[in-house]
Order: C-alpha cells, then sequence, then structure tokens
C-alpha cells in the first residue's frame, strides 16, 4: 500500500516496512513489561523479552533494513531496567551493532526513562519527521504529514455464521493517521470502531488480509478472511 507518498509494506510479524529508506516500523514492544508484573507478585510467562527480539532480528536480517524505528513504549516501566532485562537488549545489540536506532518516546517511555546510552539507542521527541511521513507514538494529525503511530494496540473482532468470533491484531489507516498493532510478546490488544472510509488489515495465519467494510458490517468476516480477502505483500 501507500501512504504519505511512500509505499509501505505490512508484515505479519506486526511492523511495517519503509523499502525506499529500509526503515523497519514497530511499535509499543513493552519491554521489561514481564518483569514489571513479577515485581508486584503476578505471575506470567517468562522469556517475552528474547522472544520479541527474536522476532526482531529475523525482519532486519530478511528485510536487509538499516534503521528500526521504535514508535514509542519501547520500555514498559524503570522495572526493564532490571540488570537481566538490559543485558539480553545488549547482547541483541552487539549482534546488530551497524543498526541504526530510533526511539519516539510513548507515554510509557516517559515513565521508564531513556534506555542506557550504551544500547545505542537515539531517543527523540515526536514527531520523527521521515521522507514526508510523521513517526509518532500517540496517533493524533499531524498538519504537515501523514501520521504513523502506535500506542493503541488495535485489534478487531470477526464473526462467522457459526457464532465463532476471532479477535485479531490489525493495522488501521485513517485519512491523516495510521496505527500500528502492538508488536511486543507479552501485550494486550485494544478493539477499534473504524470508520466505513477507514482501511484494516488484519493478521491472521501469518499473512496480512485487507478486511474490506462489508465485512466489518454483515458479521461474515471469518468467511471472507478465509476466503483470499486480498493479501498485502
Amino acid at each position: 500500500m501507500e501512504v504519505g507518498g511512500q509505499p509501505l509494506v505490512l508484515l505479519p510479524e506486526k511492523a511495517a516496512f519503509l523499502p525506499a529508506s529500509r526503515t523497519l516500523l514497530v511499535a509499543d514492544l513493552h519491554i521489561g513489561k514481564a518483569v514489571s508484573f513479577r515485581g508486584l507478585g503476578v505471575p506470567v510467562p517468562r522469556g517475552t523479552t528474547t522472544e520479541t527480539l527474536a522476532t526482531l532480528a529475523v525482519l532486519v536480517d530478511r528485510l536487509g533494513a538499516r534503521r528500526v524505528a521504535l514508535l514509542g513504549d519501547f520500555l514498559h516501566s524503570r522495572h526493564a531496567h532490571a540488570p537481566a532485562t538490559l543485558t539480553t537488549i545488549e547482547r541483541w545489540r552487539r549482534q546488530h551493532a551497524a543498526l541504526e536506532l530510533l526511539l519516539v518516546r510513548g507515554n510509557h517511555d516517559d515513565g521508564a526513562g531513556d534506555p542506557p546510552h550504551r544500547l545505542g539507542i537515539e531517543p527523540i521527541d515526536e514527531p520523527l519527521r521521515l521522507d514526508g511521513l510523521a513517526l509518532c507514538h500517540h496517533p493524533r494529525p499531524d498538519a504537515g504529514a501523514y501520521v504513523i503511530a502506535g500506542h493503541l494496540h488495535p485489534c478487531i473482532t470477526l464473526a462467522g455464521r457459526g457464532h465463532d468470533r476471532l479477535r485479531l491484531p490489525c493495522f488501521w489507516f485513517r485519512t491523516r493517521v495510521g496505527v500500528l498493532p502492538a508488536f511486543g510478546a507479552f501485550t494486550g490488544m485494544q478493539p477499534i470502531r473504524p470508520g466505513p472510509a477507514d482501511r484494516l488489515f488484519a493478521i491472521a495465519d501469518q499473512h496480512v488480509a485487507e478486511i474490506h467494510h462489508s465485512a466489518r458490517r454483515d458479521m461474515h468476516g471469518l468467511e471472507q478472511l478465509h476466503g483470499g480477502v486480498r493479501r498485502t505483500i
């Protein structure tokens, strides 16, 4: 697809790629969320930081990305500065030392603080302007550019004829603002209410498929999804 005059590739790993600048866009990694919950005595899965960074590594290598723009909420809280978590990130960073990493600060980054300097991640206040786009965390219109943001963790619920229901992460593109799904392995999802002119691309079975307005209205979204709704490549 094209946004703001730029080709944009939507990826089933819940990321997007700008081939013209070889820039990978990911939002809402929430690194350290699990350790934050464990600090509160909540039993949650382990290994989510490693899983998130492994997926990011696969994309960087496969696409030949030379830059990653992190669209906010890279670190979940100050608990993400725990030595074990930072060691995992630092090990990943050494393996991708030539990669430019830019962090557009989000609301969780404000509380967590910037990543340590040794990680080689450059923090920036929104918007980050790139090739006519405004890369942000908060999905607010910008007078001078098309906005690509995160923050909302968008998802859509589709229904089938047999009363089946399926909740899927999605990309949500409005007239002036596009929102990426949350990239992190340990993040929630938030249902959205798209307008009839909005474009939605759901992620299912390692595919990205556009969900047309008719599928959202007539409750036959599952049949249309599995029936070959147009894939995005």
